[in-house]
């Protein structure tokens, strides 16, 4: 079985032909709805609305989508940390600005939206780059959703992480919870999570699996970007095929896997950041990755 990946490459080496197209900076992307920045390999995006628990809009959801989406062209962005700003992460889709017009649009509209809202954790889970959410206060609805669909998550012991879809007459069904949860806290946590709309604490969360490591306040965002950087810093072209197999291996059996994962090895093991990393070890030096 192939594997279908197509991380990060390093465009210096690659005919301009074909780096055109192919190829994208984004370290000076214009966000409009959210804060981006990028400083060593390492992208930033801040959900900034603190008034309001950083709600998202119609508008940035698509934004997040087309984003997410474009990081597979990008050359100069090898990690991603989504973080809140004003001590909240999310407090999911916004009530007035959301909400109150989906109640008045009918199916093929409603259609439109919720699969909008799915892109945004399809191109999540399809961009090479680990993506990591720093977690802190409320993480609600779509909030959460953007927590569970990132690679890891460190939070702390304030967070409040809910998947209150039920408490607006909803199903906890959305945007994937109901397969992607059950695999990072099991079946019964995430039926109970989905099914009541409780709160998972910061400690229940990383009791649960759902946070890798729970910090201070205030080093969670320096945490969560030191965390990012020592990916960046590593071998990324490699780093994508990991984050894809950790997908792709879901519905594979465990031969399918063995074999794909010898397919993916030897696809690594063609890169020039294997031989970095041996020369290094024969001069005894810590090997610098490329990603290429």
């Amino acid at each position: 079985m192939t594997t279908n990946t197509e991380p990060t490459h390093n465009a210096d080496q690659m005919p301009v032909n074909l780096s055109q197209g192919n190829t994208r900076q984004l370290s000076g992307y214009a966000a409009k709805h959210f804060l981006w920045s990028v400083a060593d390999g390492v992208a930033t995006i801040t959900l900034n609305r603190p008034e309001r628990k950083n709600p998202i809009t119609f508008e940035s959801y698509a934004e997040l989508r087309d984003l997410f989406a474009s990081l597979k062209w990008a050359t100069d962005v090898h990690s991603v940390v989504i973080n809140g700003a004003g001590g909240n992460f999310s407090s999911g889709g916004d009530v007035h600005d959301i909400i109150g017009p989906l109640v008045q649009l009918k199916m093929p509209e409603l259609l439109t939206f919720t699969r909008m809202t799915g892109d945004v954790v399809k191109h999540m889970r399809a961009c090479p780059q680990p993506i990591i959410s720093a977690v802190d206060g409320v993480c609600a609805g779509a909030g959460a959703i953007l927590a569970m669909a990132s690679d890891m998550r460190l939070g702390t012991s304030r967070s409040k992480v809910a998947f209150l879809f039920n408490k607006v007459g909803l199903a906890g069904c959305d945007m994937g919870a109901c397969a992607i949860l059950p695999r990072l806290i099991g079946q019964g946590r995430a039926s109970e999570l989905l099914l009541t709309g409780r709160s998972m604490s910061g400690e229940e969360a990383y009791q649960w699996g759902f946070f890798n490591r729970v910090c201070e306040p205030e080093q969670l965002l320096e945490s969560s970007q030191a965390l990012a950087r020592d990916i960046a810093d590593g071998p990324t072209f490699a780093h994508g095929i990991t984050k894809a197999m950790l997908h792709q291996e879901w519905s594979m059996t465990i031969d399918q896997a063995i074999e794909s994962e010898a397919q993916a090895q030897a696809i690594c093991m063609m890169t020039e950041d294997f031989n970095r990393a041996y020369q290094a070890f024969l001069n005894k030096r810590k090997p610098v990755f490329e990603g290429n």
